[in-house]
């Protein structure tokens, strides 16, 4: 399979900026936050929260802000009480756009991404508008680095997984959204470092982005997945690499 969107390379990329400023640090900690909540501060009994820790170290994050999110979503130390929020919405061009957000004020991030979608030739859609052009599918991130493309994916292929892809500089996996963690724990078991390990929106439909669109389309989504509470942003467009030249 050729990648589910050049976007995912974009993002990708961005992540190197964001992690070297410090700033990949709060998305993950949110998550680590919502994962215990959710279900509790074992890693033994929480996959989320597994997948959670090992995106955290990928990222170099501190193991003492690791465990301080991890508190925080136990209730063993105060904090602020956040909550998981689905929108969806259209981008120039007709782009659909699924965006999840963890916040710990609703109306102020609705009003800012109102605000932002507006401003950048988009908006918000009513829920369900654009759903069902996604599907919900487990996304695995390996860098490539001094792997054997083979061997990897015999054991994701093992384990379950419905596809792997060579994106450059890593592997990406997708799995069923109920295998996710069989086929994360199996990558990790067998000693390859997963860089990201998360349930994502992926695009069983894509919107033709017209060449004029494509700046305004780019410099939306950046500006989306950039936003302070923005944990994950799928879009219904697959550039080719003509399409994004003189972008990156």
């Amino acid at each position: 399979m050729s990648g589910h969107s050049k976007w995912s390379t974009i993002k990708r990329k961005k992540a190197v900026v964001d992690a070297a400023r410090g700033k990949i640090f709060t998305r993950v900690a949110k998550e680590l936050t919502i994962a215990a909540r959710a279900g509790g501060g074992d890693e033994s009994a929480n996959p989320r929260l597994r997948a959670a820790v090992a995106t955290a170290k990928a990222a170099n994050m501190p193991m003492a802000n690791v465990e301080r999110a991890i508190k925080k979503g136990t209730g063993e130390l105060e904090g602020v009480i956040i909550e998981e929020i689905l929108y969806e919405g259209y981008g120039p061009g007709g782009v659909a756009l699924m965006m999840e957000v963890a916040t710990d004020n609703r109306n102020r991030t609705v009003s800012e991404l109102r605000h932002l979608l507006s401003k950048n030739g988009g908006n918000l859609a009513n829920s369900g508008a654009v759903a069902w052009m996604f599907d919900t599918k487990g996304v695995i991130q390996i860098p490539a680095a001094g792997i054997d493309e083979d061997e990897l994916m015999l054991i994701v292929l093992e384990a379950g997984a419905e596809d792997m892809s060579n994106e450059g500089d890593y592997f990406e996996v997708l799995t069923a959204s109920t295998d996710l963690n069989t086929v994360n724990e199996a990558v990790i078991k067998a000693g390859y470092t997963v860089d990201v390990a998360q349930l994502q929106y992926i695009p069983n439909n894509f919107t033709e982005v017209s060449p004029e669109d494509v700046p305004s389309v780019v410099k939306l989504l950046e500006i989306l997945d950039d936003h302070d509470d923005m944990q994950k942003l799928s879009a219904s467009v697959d550039f080719t690499d003509e399409m994004l030249e003189g972008l990156e």
